[in-house]
């Protein structure tokens, strides 16, 4: 089998076993949700109960939901527990600092986000990369991981980045890797990086950040019959702080969320233009559920790998059969949509960013075109070492798989790619 259980430090294996008395102490304290609201509460200096400071009480229910399925399914280590307990107050903290945030500031509501692009795609089909080289066009704006992990108070671009905030968001987002060897190699993370859609949608509870880091099958049931309008409510209000001190901002943004709220989003964002990528689904599968595995060993020793596969299998098989009948139906608007393949980026990135930039109505200048070449370089795939994973380790049936998917790569000509 490809993959295997990532080796831990000793001071892991140390914390887990319950060595560590004083963050022990902390990680055995219930995920209950009156409690976190007044430890958050206290945090911020904040009156009341129930949701008295964290603004409209919507995000209540999700909450509830999520920490039941974190307490009764997700077989959080004690380390697990921690990260999980710190990550959780961070959001209702930062939750409250916004609703703050907008009192004092009720104009930032009508900051207008004009035309912003998002890279739609299955995970694992080059969403990132191409992410990363749009940041290099004049005026685009890509917002960094500790901008959406800490989005208040607006960035200042005289000071940016915000030194301080880019440490806090390295210290939770650099954690996962310290805990499990490998995962850089895999997809790296750090408050100075840029960061996907997901995180600010986490703000309201309703976000696949936390099906990617637990396995909460009950969470999953319930985001999947979910009104998903909230949390691109808050989406939208997290990008119009970040551009409040900005004239003009092009912002794009990314996440393979939005494959499964395309109408949703399209909604809250109508004028979006969207660069949706292209990649042979059974190469996706084994490459996320090695991901997403190894992600979840940082939280729990309890990692089922083909558990992990059918989920996304099932997942994305519905998604992209979605985006099929979306494309075919004509409710997408061809004009606003570009398709890029995986297959074709890797052949050749300059002439497939070229191409994109083209579709945007954003060409590419000299100098924007010198900057991804050199970000290319810099940036060798497998520099963090090699990941390596393979369809044939989810334990699902080939050619069934290649059914399944098979409506989905014909209409859009994906290639199949051999088994890695």
């Amino acid at each position: 089998m490809t993959w295997q259980l990532p080796p831990r430090p000793d001071w892991v294996r140390a914390v887990n076993a319950g060595e560590v008395l004083p963050l022990a102490d902390e990680a055995r304290l219930p995920l209950e949700r009156d409690a976190l609201l007044a430890e958050a509460r206290a945090t911020m200096g904040l009156d009341g109960r129930g949701a008295d400071g964290f603004g409209d009480a919507g995000f209540l229910d999700p909450l509830a939901v999520l920490l039941s399925a974190l307490e009764d399914e997700a077989e959080l280590t004690m380390l697990g527990r921690w990260i999980t307990r710190r990550f959780l107050l961070r959001l209702l903290e930062v939750r409250a600092q916004i609703v703050a945030y907008v009192r004092e500031d009720p104009g930032v509501r009508d900051e207008e986000i004009h035309e912003p692009v998002f890279i739609v795609g299955a995970p694992r089909t080059g969403t990132t990369i191409l992410h990363a080289l749009l940041a290099h066009e004049p005026g685009t704006r890509v917002p960094e991981g500790w901008e959406l992990l800490r989005p208040v108070p607006p960035p200042d671009p005289v000071s940016f980045p915000d030194e301080a905030r880019v440490a806090l968001a390295d210290c939770e987002l650099r954690r996962p890797a310290l805990v499990v060897s490998g995962l850089d190699a895999i997809h790296e993370y750090g408050g100075r990086m840029y960061k996907e859609c997901v995180s600010s949608m986490s703000f309201e509870f309703r976000s696949e950040e936390f099906t990617a880091r637990y396995r909460v099958p009950s969470y999953v049931d319930w985001l999947a019959r979910c009104d998903m309008s909230p949390a691109y409510e808050w989406h939208r209000l997290v990008l119009q702080i970040l551009q409040r001190r900005y004239d003009g901002a092009r912002w794009v943004l990314k996440s393979p969320v939005h494959l499964h709220s395309l109408p949703t989003l399209l909604g809250v964002y109508p004028d979006a233009r969207v660069v949706f990528t292209h990649r042979d689904p059974l190469a996706v599968l084994g490459s996320v559920t090695s991901l997403i595995s190894t992600l979840r060993y940082a939280h729990s020793d309890a990692v089922d790998f083909a558990d992990v596969g059918l989920y996304h299998a099932d997942l994305y098989s519905r998604s992209l059969e979605r985006l099929v009948d979306l494309s075919e139906s004509g409710a997408l608007d061809e004009a606003r949509i570009y398709h890029a393949h995986y297959a074709g980026f890797m052949a050749d990135p300059l002439g497939t960013m070229a191409t994109v930039a083209d579709a945007l109505q954003r060409p590419l200048t000299s100098e924007t075109h010198d900057a991804i070449r050199a970000h290319l370089a810099a940036h060798p795939q497998g520099a963090l070492g090699e990941h390596r994973y393979s369809f044939d380790d989810l334990g699902l049936d080939r050619a069934a798989e290649r059914e399944r998917f098979g409506r989905y790569q014909r209409h859009f000509g994906v290639q199949n790619e051999e088994t890695q």
